[in-house]
């Protein structure tokens, strides 16, 4: 990973938010990541794909859930610069709406209503 890799897998407005969503929860999945960010699951997971290939997000599939966290071997120089980024998203209304639709759902649910 280098650092132009870094910021031009962020400069997507709906790639920013998964990464400082997941840097904030930890390890979410597809599911609510849709839900908190209120965005097509295509969408997220065509993002979440790029993240993963870039090397930033690593997936886990738990039963049929696939699960994403930021990638704990990442340089150490891309942790201070993640840890900012999320600092400054949590200032803003949009990541505090993100944030307070990513409280716990029922992933069983959602696709019953799919």
């Amino acid at each position: 990973m280098t650092p132009s890799l870094l910021f031009k897998c962020l400069s997507d407005e709906t790639r920013l938010r998964c990464v400082t969503l997941l840097q904030k929860k930890g390890k979410l999945c597809v599911c609510e990541l849709t839900a908190a960010l209120n965005v097509s699951q295509p969408k997220i997971s065509r993002h979440l794909a790029q993240l993963r290939q870039c090397g930033l997000l690593l997936d886990s599939r738990e039963g049929q859930w696939v699960f994403y966290q930021i990638n704990p071997k990442l340089p150490d120089w891309a942790y201070p610069l993640l840890a900012h980024a999320l600092a400054a998203a949590e200032t803003t209304e949009q990541f505090q709406q993100d944030l307070a639709r990513s409280e716990p759902i029922e992933c069983d649910l959602m696709v019953e209503n799919l």
